[in-house]
């Protein structure tokens, strides 16, 4: 496992990382987001943001590492399909739920205001955050399968 940790796939990790979080950014509108936030400051529910945007980072962060294990995988010419099936379901879970589920748009009910359906994960019964823990709990059992085929090789 210490191979992911080394270069290039630092880097490949980072920026796989820093292209997740900017495209969450830009799908789910936290960018509108942010001046809201600073000018209602003392109405806003600061640990279920922070919880979100805590959240937010580790889904992140594991999308490029479980990335860069498929990638290290396929090259070595391992059988991973379940394992980039699993990485592609977390990835995409992320950018649907957004950055803050209760405060922007996200992806999936962008999607379904396009068809006339309207559907806002504020409406859960924790504003979405149980789908954010959702996909972390998805994305971490994958590390570890990816972990545990890293280590028969």
């Amino acid at each position: 496992m210490k191979i992911i940790f080394k270069r290039p796939y630092v880097y490949w990790i980072l920026g796989i990382f820093v292209l997740y979080i900017i495209l969450n950014i830009l799908f789910s509108g936290f960018y509108d987001t942010i001046p809201l936030v600073i000018f209602y400051f003392k109405t806003v529910d600061w640990l279920k943001l922070g919880v979100s945007l805590i959240l937010t980072l580790l889904i992140g962060f594991f999308v490029a590492v479980n990335s860069v294990l498929v990638y290290i995988l396929y090259k070595l010419r391992k059988q991973c399909s379940r394992e980039k099936v699993i990485t592609g379901v977390g990835t995409a879970g992320g950018l649907i739920v957004g950055v803050c589920p209760l405060c922007v748009t996200g992806l999936f009910p962008l999607i379904l205001g396009l068809l006339g359906i309207s559907f806002s994960f504020g409406s859960l019964p924790f504003q979405g955050i149980e789908i954010q823990f959702l996909i972390l709990g998805i994305l971490i059992w994958n590390y570890f399968l990816l972990k545990k085929k890293m280590t028969l090789l």
